[in-house]
């Protein structure tokens, strides 16, 4: 489990263009790292969108988004597009930064269990230390929770 004021997990990711985005290069940066479980379907569709629209809200209170699935760079670049997302979303195809961050869970549909990625975020500071973890997300209010905070 991470705990608020600790270092947050490093990663090294490639985006939707083919870039690679590592912790490290938003030094100085408040991060907001999102977790979504699949690109173009609803819930993550919402919320990725919401982020879209207020982005330079956020950008104005210091904060760079990235999103994290263990979808390919190809499947986020067709997601991207569709919806004109203007923010990089993070390749994570094996799994490792999932799995740093705690965000792979037991889930459940139509009665069947399976492993998948928990809609949670994390809030990384300008020096690389986790301040918020939101772990129980709502796609349609998450933007406003996120700033929210970094307004206080």
């Amino acid at each position: 489990m991470l705990k608020k004021n600790s270092p947050a997990p490093p990663f090294s990711l490639t985006d939707q263009n083919g870039d690679t985005h590592s912790l490290k290069d938003y030094a100085g940066k408040k991060v907001l790292l999102y977790f979504y479980p699949k690109d173009d379907t609803p819930g993550c569709t919402t919320e990725a969108c919401n982020f879209r629209d207020r982005l330079n809200e956020l950008k104005d209170n210091g904060v760079q988004v990235l999103g994290v699935s263990k979808d390919s760079v190809a499947s986020h670049k067709k997601f991207a597009e569709k919806f004109q997302l203007n923010f990089p979303l993070l390749a994570d195809e094996d799994g490792t930064v999932v799995e740093a961050y705690g965000v792979l869970k037991e889930k459940s549909m139509f009665g069947k269990t399976y492993l998948g990625i928990s809609r949670e975020s994390f809030l990384i500071d300008e020096d690389g230390n986790l301040v918020k973890h939101y772990d129980n997300v709502k796609p349609e209010t998450h933007v406003e929770e996120v700033l929210a905070d970094v307004q206080k």
